[in-house]
């Protein structure tokens, strides 16, 4: 066009007079040609880029707002331009992408050319770089929403608690837990969820779908935040700390949990039993014993658990899983909690102290118990002769002697028990495994407890004394 605009010019400038009058119709200065290239630019006012037409001008502006100016017909979700035709291949069932190699289908472009670089070994591959942090993203939108971490830039505010949020998605979702809606539903369970997330991860607990791997030691994980989260494990990172206390954290999830200790925050209240929780999703697995509620049934032994977490274990207890050992015996155990509190053995670590006594415990659950010998607390009741019991564990195994329940059984003789310790000692007599051994005269025992009664003899110790 600018070629076109001198050619032409030039072609008229030396004509006769004649002529001259209709030729400078035609000869454009330099000045009014850059007014003419100025009026064809589009520019936005917010980062000065400049656009062919006003529709993709008004497109980049609504990517500031967060306008969707798309809706969709059939669930009326909105959508910026190219997302909303992607989305609706989601209602007509269709997946039109197609992976050359391992003919997996996908319902966006973008997704298909992400999933090639599995292929291609070019996982790795983010070329936007935060100019802060250095870090890289595969795609702009999320450096954007990145670079609102460094800013602090909460654009979206809910007009009900004026609570601000970095993503307008994630605002929406929140207006959920206001209105009460969830209007994410399980095709399988019918199970509602309040966000879309929720639903896709609580899919894959009926798909059994692990997409996430382990590079290191082939661990799949459900959630991408799950890998990330356990890579630290590798590296020994322990990258979230407690401002207060210093201590540090390899989730960020532990360190928000470990905060409420500090604070001594117990927002979460127990309509019928009037308890506080620190958390809402512990409340929510309280809840499970007032209404008997158990939804996490074993596909092997069809045993139902309360909580998800707590039938992940007992998974265990059939394959024989052990993923956490001891590096100074070389114990394994099913749970890195266990292994936790095994630790304390070697280091003689007590980090929980009574304020009444003085007496320290390894664990929280120890100092609990322990404190209701001082304040004589027994809110466990038997609901068959009404007696009651200062721990849970006391009162199920109480209840034994009621129901007859033998729930431990011996795999050679068949002999069954009311407890997993009394198993676990009987099998020593088919064994011949005598842990315990007397530091002085070098004699082992099955038990801690004959070891300690052992010990005496040496030390001539009588602690039971006779008040008569």
């Amino acid at each position: 066009m600018n070629k076109h605009l001198y050619t032409d010019s030039e072609e008229h400038q030396f004509t006769s007079d004649v002529h001259k009058k209709s030729s400078m119709r035609h000869f454009v200065s330099k000045n009014q040609l850059q007014s003419h290239r100025e009026e064809q630019a589009l520019a936005c006012d917010v980062c000065k880029k400049i656009f062919k037409c006003p529709s993709a001008l008004k497109l980049h502006v609504c990517s500031y707002n967060g306008e969707k100016p798309f809706t969709c017909d059939v669930c009326n979700k909105t959508f910026m331009s190219g997302t909303l035709n992607a989305h609706l291949h989601t209602h007509a069932g269709r997946q039109p992408f197609t992976c050359g190699l391992c003919k997996k289908s996908f319902n966006m472009s973008g997704t298909l050319k992400m999933h090639l670089r599995t292929h291609t070994g070019k996982q790795s591959f983010t070329p936007f770089k935060c100019r802060v942090c250095k870090k890289s993203f595969t795609w702009p939108s999320h450096l954007k929403l990145h670079l609102r971490t460094h800013t602090q830039d909460r654009p979206y505010n809910c007009d009900v608690c004026e609570k601000s949020f970095r993503r307008s998605d994630t605002l929406k979702e929140h207006l959920h837990t206001h209105a009460g809606e969830r209007p994410f539903k399980c095709d399988v369970c019918k199970k509602s969820f309040r966000v879309s997330g929720a639903l896709r991860e609580h899919l894959r607990t009926h798909t059994g779908e692990r997409p996430f791997k382990c590079d290191v030691c082939k661990k799949f994980f459900k959630q991408s935040c799950g890998l990330k989260e356990h890579l630290h494990t590798h590296m020994g990172e322990h990258p979230f700390k407690c401002d207060i206390c210093k201590k540090s954290f390899r989730h960020s999830k532990t360190l928000k949990y470990h905060l409420h200790i500090h604070t001594g925050e117990r927002q979460f209240k127990c309509d019928v039993c009037k308890k506080f929780f620190r958390h809402y999703s512990t409340l929510k697995e309280h809840l499970r014993t007032h209404t008997g509620e158990r939804p996490f049934k074993c596909d092997v032994c069809k045993k139902s658990f309360r909580i998800s977490k707590t039938l992940k274990y007992h998974l265990r207890t059939h394959t024989g899983e052990r993923p956490f050992s001891c590096d100074v015996c070389n114990k394994s155990f099913k749970r890195s909690d266990t292994l936790k509190l095994h630790l304390r053995i070697h280091t003689g670590e007590r980090p929980y102290t009574c304020d009444v006594c003085g007496k320290c415990f390894s664990q929280s659950s120890l100092l609990k118990l322990h404190l209701r010998t001082h304040t004589g607390e027994r809110p466990y009741t038997c609901n068959v002769c009404e007696k009651h019991f200062s721990s849970s564990s006391s009162l199920k195994l109480h209840l034994r002697t009621h129901t007859g329940e033998r729930p431990y059984k011996c795999d050679i003789c068949k002999k069954s028990f009311t407890r997993l310790s009394h198993l676990k000692l009987h099998l020593r007599t088919h064994t011949g495994e005598r842990p315990y051994k007397c530091d002085v005269c070098k004699k082992f025992f099955c038990q801690s407890g004959t070891l300690k009664e052992h010990l005496r003899t040496h030390t001539r110790e009588r602690p039971f004394k006779c008040d008569m």
